[in-house]
């Protein structure tokens, strides 16, 4: 059973880049790469040989992943303006500890929490899908529970 990728449309632009440089430049930098060590004569005990076949294997591996995400993708819609309800792609601004920051709720290929990308499918992300501006969120963490309050949707 596959399941939906949420991508914001950046997030969908940067997988097509990733995915054209791995087919076009990576593949030929590999292949040539094996050609040149197939040159140095017995596979056998030949490092580079070995060393270029691994690459090739993760970058075809990479690639199938890649194809795999677009093939899935669902587009996330990012309207602007006051929204009542937290959806993915939405960005929220919280308040917790005296502290205010925001998160904008991404699919999980494009989560990246030190940027404030939260993935739709990690607990905090969860924790604030579906609510709304003013309700406080409760999100288990290893050093015990985090209240936010949701001060703005966008």
């Amino acid at each position: 059973m596959t399941r939906e990728k949420y991508l914001t449309q950046e997030g969908l632009k940067k997988i097509k880049k990733e995915l054209e440089y791995l087919k076009t430049v990576r593949r030929k930098e590999i292949t040539h790469r094996i050609e040149e060590a197939i040159k140095l004569g017995d596979l056998s005990e030949n490092a580079e040989y070995h060393e270029a076949k691994d690459d090739q294997g993760l970058n075809e591996a990479k690639i199938r992943e890649l194809e795999e995400i677009l093939n899935n993708a669902v587009l996330i819609n990012n309207e602007k303006g006051s929204k009542n309800i937290v959806e993915i792609g939405d960005t929220i601004k919280v308040k917790y500890d005296s502290q205010e920051r925001e998160f904008t709720i991404v699919g999980q290929s494009e989560a990246n929490p030190s940027e404030g990308l939260i993935s739709n499918e990690s607990p905090i992300g969860q924790a604030f899908i579906g609510r709304k501006k003013g309700e406080t969120v409760e999100v288990e963490a290893p050093a015990g529970t985090v209240k936010y309050k949701i001060i703005k949707i966008e």
